[in-house]
């Protein structure tokens, strides 16, 4: 057999099996339908007819308009490419034998032109070799041999058009994974950074929120301090009482190991343990405990109520008000309002007991004279056991020693000399005896300035004493705000604590 023969063997074969019939895998009317409308924006696709038999063009295009089509036409290869570069067209049936132009060329033009376009060659059994070139330059769909079956050429045009999608599809779909895979690429290379931006806002918002807790707490301590303050100026000798008991008793609890939540309790708490005295008539609160009146005891007696429930309302001080209501329960089960006995008692309860009864002996609110810190001593120590927890008592002798220790370094020094977190270990006076800073008062450099201001104007100079080994430079460097409230207490306790 020649090379010719096999050549129209094998190309009758492939005609025969791409046109016999329907595919058992084609799409139903309506896919086929939707692949129309897709193939072209009206819902049909445009087919280009080029023959230069008229006949053939009469036969195809009427074949085609009746199963929907667009239909445009040409009697050469040179009009056909020009309707090529102007209208949109999907599909070019062109034939083979044409002057001027044949087949293959024409269809090799369109395939560099248009290479989405689909292309389908009319030929004849007699041109093999024609047929081969298209083949091969024009890349062509199919070949449809002279005559054809309409119902063959219509399967043929309806698959080459389903082709022609998916390949658009496809190509859309690999565009789209394409530039998915690149931001996908990009997302990775940036994510670190990102995720590190993002947490650095975040660490950035939490700290504006601990700051501005920590400016509200601060803001609600000082208005406790100032209450208490307030409440000790009808007291006489015992004005500073609250704030001393407050310091040594958050000292107690820090050492016990409480949390510093809880420390905060006792600390609020001990600001707070004589509110309920508030109504209390002046001659009541000049005169200590031991010189009440039958029907002032009882009246002293319910000042732990009376005090808890002016605070229990506030959840802020819920704890510290049940604080407030314990402070004068005894161990032995003797003590008021409740008789409450051992560890029933709340630590914080116990905590501020004994700080308060000590700074009361040292004050003499507790009896008609005020005691030494070595009386002071050996009353609470007769007091373990029955009055007070001991593991209480050891600790509160144990803060007593460092709070000495701290003040035994007093200096003096001129205005001038005053630096950021000194505190005043004695209260600063005029030559006149008016108190312009309190003991305990801790500086800061806006408070230097305005002091040493004041100083020039009133043409006075002013001595100060200060702790340099104090609890208030403790206290500038801690994060609990009820510390650094009460600077004030650790210099007055400084000075009970002196022999």
């Amino acid at each position: 057999m020649t090379t010719g023969a096999r050549l129209a063997s094998l190309i009758s074969f492939m005609n025969m099996t791409s046109t016999s019939s329907e595919p058992a895998w084609s799409a139903s009317p309506q896919a086929e339908q939707e692949t129309k409308k897709r193939a072209h924006p009206s819902g049909a696709a445009t087919l280009l007819l080029v023959d230069d038999e008229t006949s053939v063009l009469s036969s195809l295009r009427r074949l085609f308009r009746l199963n929907g089509y667009a239909i445009e036409q040409a009697s050469s290869g040179a009009e056909g490419l020009r309707i090529l570069e102007e209208k949109p067209i999907d599909l070019v049936i062109s034939d083979m034998r044409m002057p001027e132009m044949d087949g293959a060329t024409f269809l090799q033009q369109v395939r560099e032109r248009r290479p989405d376009v689909v292309r389908l060659l009319l030929t004849g059994y007699a041109d093999i070799s024609s047929t081969v070139s298209a083949i091969n330059r024009g890349e062509i769909f199919r070949y449809i041999t002279k005559p054809w079956c309409d119902e063959d050429l219509l399967v043929v045009v309806r698959e080459a058009l389903r082709r022609r999608e998916l390949e658009r599809e496809n190509v859309a779909l690999l565009e789209l994974t394409q530039r998915q895979n690149a931001e996908l690429l990009d997302l990775n290379e940036t994510l670190e950074a990102r995720v590190a931006s993002r947490t650095a806002e975040l660490d950035q918002i939490n700290r504006m929120l601990e700051k501005s807790f920590e400016q509200v707490n601060t803001s609600f301590t000082m208005a406790i301090t100032v209450f208490s303050g307030m409440l000790e100026m009808r007291q006489g000798q015992m004005a500073g009482h609250a704030r001393r008991v407050s310091h040594v008793a958050g000292r107690m609890a820090t050492r016990m190991g409480l949390s510093s939540t809880a420390v905060q309790d006792v600390e609020l708490a001990a600001l707070l343990h004589d509110l309920g005295e508030l109504g209390f008539p002046d001659e009541m609160l000049r005169k200590p405990t031991s010189m009440y009146t039958p029907a002032e005891l009882t009246r002293y007696m319910r000042h732990p109520i009376d005090g808890e429930a002016a605070l229990m309302s506030m959840d802020r001080l819920r704890n510290a008000s049940t604080i407030v209501r314990q402070h004068h329960e005894r161990m032995d089960g003797r003590g008021f309002p409740d008789q409450l006995s051992g560890d029933a008692i709340v630590l914080g309860a116990r905590i501020v007991a004994v700080a308060s009864e000590h700074d009361g002996l040292r004050a003499g609110s507790l009896s008609e004279k005020a005691s030494s810190a070595e009386q002071a001593r050996r009353l609470i120590e007769q007091g373990i056991g029955s009055r007070y927890d001991p593991a209480v008592v050891a600790t509160l002798f144990a803060v007593l020693e460092d709070i000495e220790a701290e003040a035994a370094t007093e200096v003096e020094l001129d205005l001038r000399e005053l630096k950021p977190y000194m505190v005043l270990s004695r209260d600063l006076q005029t030559s006149k005896g008016a108190i312009l800073l309190p003991m305990g008062f801790q500086f800061d450099a806006a408070m230097i300035k305005r002091v040493l201001a004041l100083a020039q104007r009133f043409e006075a100079r002013l001595k100060v004493h200060v702790l340099l080994r104090s609890a208030g430079h403790a206290a500038s460097q801690s994060g609990s705000a009820v510390v650094r409230s009460q600077v004030r207490g650790a210099a007055e306790v400084a000075q009970q604590v002196r022999p």
